[in-house]
């Protein structure tokens, strides 16, 4: 099956019903944790499955970027969840979620060190050995950097996806709000990027809270983001874009114009 491509969403059974009736939808992406390998598909998501529409599961729960190795239980989760989807790929997060036995529940920025860099990459090779796909990982949106940084976010990157083999899910709108929460230039790290790595690009919207940028997934794609879509797409097109929604759904017209405006930016078909 080839990768992920055009313009596609995340699927959640809060959407399944709108995400059904978009007719030239060609991908979802699905979190992985959501599914057990042991029952059938959801039944949206196999109707999906049955139109042709690829499936990639994206995981948040392994931990990749731990001091500690990956757990077995949770690889192989992963690689069922793959096989039971017939996914191209899957992806997951550079973060850690848990540390001495204590599970954050959420994803944890890594400090930029080449300690880190060493973590990431054991356990992307432990992963990949069971992996029946390629994986691709994703960045995340960070409030802070710890202070023991020793690679810039490109170097940072570069490294890890130069020496685990992996691909690169670049999240736009994570490198719009890490940019402005740094008061950097989003280009610059655009311009850094290995971007003929990127499988595919996630897009979601945010908001400013006690002066930080957040990037929520529950509130609208903002112009700047769209405009950095652009950006990417004039310095090399991704084979695909995902919109991002885990919550406060808007109603149905809505979701329809923010992946017009996605579509728009990258110069994709609409899937509308």
């Amino acid at each position: 099956m080839n990768g992920p491509t055009g313009v596609g969403i995340g699927w959640r059974p809060e959407i399944a019903g709108f995400v059904a009736e978009l007719p030239g939808l060609r991908f979802v992406e699905v979190v992985a944790e959501s599914l057990a390998p042991s029952r059938p598909l959801p039944a949206g998501l196999a109707a999906l499955r049955e139109r042709g529409v690829t499936v990639v599961p994206h995981g948040v729960r392994l931990s990749l970027g731990g001091a500690e190795p990956v757990h077995p239980e949770r690889v192989e989760q992963l690689a069922q969840v793959a096989a039971l989807v017939d996914a191209p790929l899957v992806s997951e997060h550079i973060a850690f979620v848990r540390a001495g036995g204590v599970e954050a529940g959420h994803l944890l920025p890594l400090p930029r060190s080449r300690a880190a860099v060493d973590a990431v990459c054991a356990n992307v090779a432990r992963v990949q050995e069971r992996l029946p796909v390629p994986i691709a990982l994703e960045p995340i949106a960070a409030l802070f950097d710890w202070p023991d940084d020793e690679l810039d976010e490109a170097a940072f990157l570069t490294e890890i996806l130069d020496r685990s083999g992996a691909l690169l899910l670049l999240d736009i709108a994570n490198v719009y709000a890490n940019a402005r929460n740094r008061h950097a230039d989003p280009l610059d790290l655009l311009d850094r990027l290995p971007l003929e790595r990127v499988a595919y690009v996630h897009v979601a919207g945010g908001a400013e809270h006690g002066g930080f940028y957040h990037d929520t997934h529950t509130d609208p794609v903002p112009p700047p983001v769209l405009e950095l879509v652009g950006e990417l797409c004039a310095r090399r097109r991704p084979p695909a874009l995902l919109l991002e929604r885990d919550g406060a759904y808007p109603p149905a017209q809505v979701l329809r114009t923010e992946l017009d405006a996605v579509a728009a930016a990258s110069g994709f078909p609409a899937v509308t």
